[in-house]
């Protein structure tokens, strides 16, 4: 991961469409960050990740057809710099145990996602390096 806050390629992963919306709006307001797909199930995500070449996936944990958790293991199996951040209406404790050893490398609640929530989560990943852990807003 070498991107800095000036060229952050985003990928929303949800099935809801209102937080999609939601993101992508955030994305609009988010200097440096810019949207470069959607994808509406796990599995749509990883190979949206690779068509589309995302810095950053944000990814529902809870969706049909394969789940976020499952979803982001197998993202980053295939691309391992791809930064992905889990996306939830739930707090960080009520996730599931596997939620932490996914690879994610950040949580967001969802009603807590903003311009400066995103700005700060990427600044201390690119600071943490690629060995941090699961960093939430």
């Amino acid at each position: 991961m070498t991107q800095t806050m000036s060229n952050v390629s985003v990928l929303v992963v949800d099935d809801q469409a209102p937080f999609r919306l939601a993101a992508r709006a955030t994305l609009a307001r988010t200097p440096g960050f810019t949207l470069v797909g959607e994808a509406v199930d796990g599995s749509d995500a990883v190979e949206a990740a690779e068509a589309s070449d995302a810095d950053l996936v944000l990814m529902d944990v809870n969706m049909p057809v394969m789940d976020g958790i499952a979803a982001t293991r197998a993202l980053l199996s295939a691309r391992p710099s791809t930064v992905v951040f889990l996306c939830s209406t739930y707090s960080l404790d009520e996730l599931p145990s596997s939620a932490q050893d996914s690879g994610a490398r950040g949580y967001v609640n969802k009603e807590d996602l903003s311009p400066e929530l995103l700005r700060r989560l990427w600044a201390a990943v690119v600071a943490a390096g690629p060995d941090g852990g699961l960093l939430t807003g």
